[in-house]
């Protein structure tokens, strides 16, 4: 769902449609209740030029001050229209009531509180004096004109501090949704990032794990091939070329999985204990070493573990088959699949040349099972030493199991 758009504008500005519809209904409102007052006609001129200059003035000064927010024209326009105001309440008392748009244009053309309380007390000075005017410079008007004045007063410094009050509170909250836009745009941004970061590792890690893998069988039996063919053993060439083919064709079977992000091939039409005998018979077949699975749990419970791990498991037995290929030059390699408290876990040990294991760390092969397991909850063990093999264990909690 789209989100409101937060408007960069002062809040009056909002509202400057409404302020304008509203002075000119109640200027138009005062001239016209004007003439049901007995006027002279020299009253009448001076009334009506009143009415005019109030309204020329905002029109060419007030409206610019307003969305310019210039100080000197702000101060001419509100000027001027108390000079209107105090002319017009001293012609006709009953044109007091202009002091509503009056008092809130005070106020919407300050930029401090001070300021508009200032010009505030002006207005009603000005409109009391003219009143007091109108009724003859009495006491008795003055004191008839003086509660209304302080009541006025009173009003318009109150509303207009709590409106100044809202308003500073609007532009606030305002300043902090676009600050939360901001940061929920470049949260999305960070974890679009983020999520093609991990799709780009898983990527590499199926690829390093499924196609690299048997490019690299590919590659050997190849060049076996070759020296067979020097020799003239015609039957084990044509075998190693069979076995190019199928490694080829589990290759793109393999690939085509891997475009529509689906389960390995191998684990969607067997279950993964037929799975790793398999990888362990072509394994020995492709480098003479004898590779056994030994199974620590019925066969049932390996079918019934969820698919994520059983990819899990799966890619872990190849990488580290993998390795032994590149690495190990081992003549025996023991697959174990197995289940404890702990949870389920397999196992590949080798008796080959071993490694120092800290400096595996660096491998992309190491690097990749171990964030693929960890990102199912699991965690890898490498035990090792320089001519004394290598075991590596993969364990998923029992919690996850």
């Amino acid at each position: 769902m789209e989100q409101p758009r937060v408007v960069d504008e002062p809040i009056w500005m909002r509202t400057l449609i409404g302020w304008h519809i509203v002075f000119w209904v109640l200027l138009a409102m005062t001239f016209a209740v004007s003439f049901s007052a007995d006027f002279s006609t020299g009253r009448r001129i001076v009334y009506t030029i009143a009415i005019v200059v109030a309204g020329a003035t905002y029109q060419f000064v007030g409206l610019p001050a307003i969305t310019s927010r210039r100080r000197s024209q702000s101060y001419s326009y509100r000027i001027v229209l108390i000079a209107c105001l105090m002319v017009l309440v001293a012609l006709y008392p009953q044109s007091v009531f202009l002091m509503f748009i009056a008092s809130a244009q005070m106020w919407l053309l300050c930029e401090r509180i001070r300021e508009a309380a200032a010009f505030s007390v002006l207005l009603v000075v000005g409109v009391g004096t003219a009143q007091l005017w109108s009724a003859g410079w009495g006491w008795d008007a003055f004191w008839s004109i003086l509660p209304w004045m302080a009541v006025s007063l009173v009003v318009s410094l109150l509303f207009g501090i709590w409106i100044e009050r809202v308003i500073t509170q609007s532009e606030q909250r305002a300043e902090l949704i676009r600050e939360l836009q901001s940061a929920r745009d470049e949260l999305a941004e960070a974890h679009h990032s983020a999520g093609v970061m991990a799709e780009r590792e898983r990527m590499a890690r199926e690829i390093h794990d499924t196609l690299a893998q048997g490019m690299t069988s590919i590659v050997m039996l190849a060049q076996t091939a070759a020296v067979e063919l020097q020799r003239g053993g015609t039957d084990g060439a044509a075998a190693r070329l069979a076995a190019i083919e199928d490694t080829a064709r589990e290759n793109l079977a393999e690939a085509r999985a891997l475009v529509a992000a689906f389960t390995p091939v191998a684990l969607s039409e067997a279950t993964l204990t037929e799975v790793l005998r398999r990888q362990a018979e072509r394994f020995a077949a492709e480098t003479g070493v004898d590779v056994r699975v030994s199974l620590d749990l019925p066969d049932e419970e390996v079918a019934a573990l969820p698919q994520a791990q059983q990819v899990v498991l799966l890619r872990s037995a190849q990488e580290a088959l993998a390795n032994v290929r590149k690495h190990a030059a081992a003549t025996q390699v023991l697959i174990t699949l197995g289940i404890s408290d702990d949870g389920v876990w397999i196992e590949i040990r080798d008796d080959g040349t071993g490694f120092t294991p800290s400096a595996a760390e660096f491998g992309y092969g190491l690097a990749a099972m171990r964030g693929r397991v960890e990102e199912s909850g699991g965690s890898v063990q490498v035990e090792s030493a320089p001519g004394q093999g290598t075991r590596v264990q993969v364990l998923i909690p029992a919690e996850d199991a």
